[in-house]
This record gives structure tokens, sequence and C-alpha cells, in this order.
């Protein structure tokens, strides 16, 4: 029989509800810099970037089309940007920290049911790893180990997928650098409102978006491994009908 830890550890995660140590197993820098290099967080940054410039872009063209003025398209879009940003960061935090919160939810559930039943619980473990192929005397000593070392990330593994809970911080990460690439994204359109001819204004933008399109695609098709060609395509596909749909009904309904 195998009694359940009285302190079970994932990732960082300790006690009831998988409280996570301030120290925790990495620092907090070491978990900013995995953000960072992470090529998931990347590549969800670099889709931001694109969303930042093809909405911006899309209501500066459509401004244009009804004739608007420089001032009231850097306004318009300005505030676009600004709600922009809060919308794509808070989106994305939400999205991390809740995963999070589940996994500490799950945490504490495994917890609680090794406290009840840690029998039927090893029994699950070893029921996992024989029909993974594992022989039946080498997966219950498998089991018996990993329960002795972590015996709530062990069941977390196996019925959750989780090996390592998301540190705190990295909801936080995630949601600044979501904002800020949606922030660099929609600069771009905006930059050349700024500083365009008025009667160059619309192509100079369609020619900046594609432009930016085309690097922010390469950008992500590299780090999420996907076929460079076919993420081009589509994504300047996005943008150049949603600049020309904005465009027809600005002319159309103003």
């Amino acid at each position: 029989m195998i009694a359940a830890p009285a302190v079970a550890t994932i990732g960082g995660m300790t006690g009831e509800r998988g409280n996570v140590a301030a120290a925790g197993q990495r620092g907090t820098w070491a978990d900013v810099r995995s953000v960072l290099t992470d090529e998931a967080s990347l590549r969800q940054w670099t889709l931001v970037a694109n969303d930042g410039i093809i909405a911006t872009a899309g209501i500066l063209e459509g401004f244009a089309g009804a004739g608007a003025t420089d001032r009231t398209l850097l306004i318009a879009a300005t505030v676009a940007t600004i709600a922009g940003m809060f919308a794509a960061g808070g989106a994305q935090w939400a999205e991390i920290d809740a995963e999070r919160e589940a996994q500490l939810q799950a945490a504490s559930e495994e917890a609680e049911s090794l406290a009840a039943r840690p029998e039927a619980e090893l029994d699950e473990l070893v029921a996992h790893y024989e029909r993974r192929g594992v022989a039946p005397d080498l997966a219950l000593a498998v089991a018996q180990q990993l329960m002795a070392h972590d015996a709530i990330g062990a069941q977390l593994e196996i019925e959750h997928g989780v090996r390592e809970a998301i540190p705190r911080t990295h909801a936080v990460v995630r949601g600044v650098g979501a904002s800020l690439a949606y922030a660099m994204g929609a600069a771009i359109p905006l930059l050349v409102t700024l500083f365009a001819p008025v009667a160059i204004e619309p192509w100079a933008i369609v020619g900046a978006v594609v432009v930016s399109l085309i690097v922010t695609s390469l950008v992500g098709a590299r780090t999420g491994q996907m076929r460079v060609g076919r993420t081009v395509a589509r994504t300047l596909a996005v943008g150049l009908v949603t600049l020309a749909v904005s465009y027809a009904l600005g002319q159309l309904i103003f």
C-alpha cells in the first residue's frame, strides 16, 4: 500500500491547491526568458502583430475611402490601436491564466484522490504503462518509483498530459508581449498615415501592409515549421481582402 505524500509537487506547485512558491524550481527571470525564447510564444506574437497590421490598416482604408481627413484617420487609428493592445494582451493573459488555474485544480483533485484511495491510483498508473507495452512487473516497479518521487505529478502526466505547471509569470509575460506585438504591427500603417502624402496614402498603406505581412509570415513560418509559400499567401489574402472591403465600405456607406 502506498500512502499519498503529505506534500507533492509538479513544476513548482505545492500543497493542496498547488500554490506556486515564490522561488519555484526556476527563478522568475528564468521563467521570463523561457517565454521570450519559446517558439510557440514567438509564433503567437507574430499572429497578433498581423492582427495589428490588418485591423489598423483596415480602419485607415475605410476612413480614407470615406474621404476622412488625416486628423480623423490618426485619431481613429490611434484609438483602435490602444483598444487592440488591451484586447490582445488581455485575451492572451486570460487564456494562459485560465490554463494554469485548470492545472492547479487538477492537481488539487489528484491530491484528494491520492489521499482517499492511493492503491487505486497506483493501479491506474500501472495499467497505463502496461497499455504502452511495459511488462507488468516492470510497470509496477516504475509506477511505485514515480509515486514515491512525485505522486501528483505522475497522475497529472498520464491523465491530463501536464508535465510541468505553467508559472504565474508566463501569463503576464505572454499578455504584455501580445500587447506590444499588436502595437508594433499597428504602428506600420499608422506611420504611413503620418508621413505619406494624402494623394498616395491609401496605396502607400497597401504597400506597407504587403511588405510587413510578408516579413511576419516568414517569421511565423520559420518558428512554426510551416510552409513558407502557403503561409505568406494565406496571410496576404486575408490582409488584402480586408483592406479592399474596408475601402469599398468607406466609399459606399459614407
